[in-house]
């Protein structure tokens, strides 16, 4: 079957450690990767359902060209059309370790490798969980990103913003987080907001910072989320509406709870029942 080139595109980065200069061990060993594996394959499932055909593949932050030593599927998605192709990203460190920012640099590097292989046009959403959150969070800069969706994200108050100007960004977290904080991430929600960016906080009642509790309504609710900021299927309303807030809201009206705003209708194929049309 000839291969098409992906009409969008998802990198998802894992969460981490503040400090490891040692590499993450291979394959299930790596436990926060093993994490994601469960959204990654959400994702393929939603988007084959919407009609766009996408297969996972995993993404070597120092390769320029299609993914090195997977065996999750094809660089470019294939079939009819061109699809999203959903791929992981290799860290080199499993810390962020201080100013060097390690996942940052890898996640730059994927996306100037998605650049190389599908040219400037790409669209792209990066998902990303606790120190992976943070490492899209400062990549989203890169001209390939159109927003991010971060899991659990690690916000620290002097992190940058002007990166995430006119960026949607959409941040889900657990009221019951100890390990990062939700308040953090709200604080974040409306810092980039003043910065340029359209941005809005789902909270999850009864969570942890391992989306283990309640790990269908993260699957949905973020499956919903990227293919909706990607145009392949529909923003949940109220996550639409908060977006479109101004410049001067406050961080609270940004702020949605998963059951009391968005209820059940955050589907597996990100079109729930009142929505907003696809963005472009």
């Amino acid at each position: 079957m000839v291969q098409r080139p992906p009409s969008a595109a998802v990198l998802v980065l894992h969460g981490g450690r503040e400090t490891g200069t040692e590499p993450p061990p291979p394959g299930l060993l790596n436990l926060p990767g093993t994490r994601m594996r469960p959204f990654v394959r959400a994702l393929g499932r939603a988007a084959r359902t919407a009609g766009t055909g996408a297969g996972p593949a995993s993404a070597s932050a120092s390769s320029a060209g299609p993914a090195l030593g997977s065996s999750a599927g094809p660089a470019f998605a294939t079939g009819a059309g061109s699809g999203v192709l959903v791929r992981q990203v290799r860290y080199g460190h499993r810390g962020w370790n201080g100013d060097r920012a390690d996942p940052f640099h890898d996640a730059v590097a994927a996306l100037d490798a998605l650049r190389d292989e599908a040219g400037d046009g790409l669209p792209v959403v990066l998902l990303g969980h606790s120190m992976g959150a943070r490492a899209a969070l400062r990549a989203a800069g890169h001209p390939l990103v159109r927003g991010v969706v971060g899991l659990a994200p690690w916000c620290p108050p002097g992190d940058p913003v002007t990166q995430l100007a006119d960026r949607d960004v959409v941040l889900v977290h657990s009221n019951r987080d100890r390990l990062t904080s939700p308040q953090a991430s709200q604080s974040l929600t409306a810092r980039a907001r003043r910065a340029g960016a359209r941005t809005c906080m789902i909270t999850v009642r009864g969570g942890d910072h391992a989306m283990i509790r309640r790990a269908p309504a993260w699957h949905r609710v973020t499956t919903a989320l990227v293919l909706g900021l990607l145009g392949s299927g529909s923003l949940p309303a109220p996550v639409g509406a908060a977006l479109a807030l101004p410049a001067t809201a406050e961080a609270t009206e940004g702020t949605l709870d998963l059951d009391l705003d968005l209820g059940a209708g955050a589907g597996p194929a990100g079109r729930p029942p009142t929505a907003v049309p696809p963005r472009r």
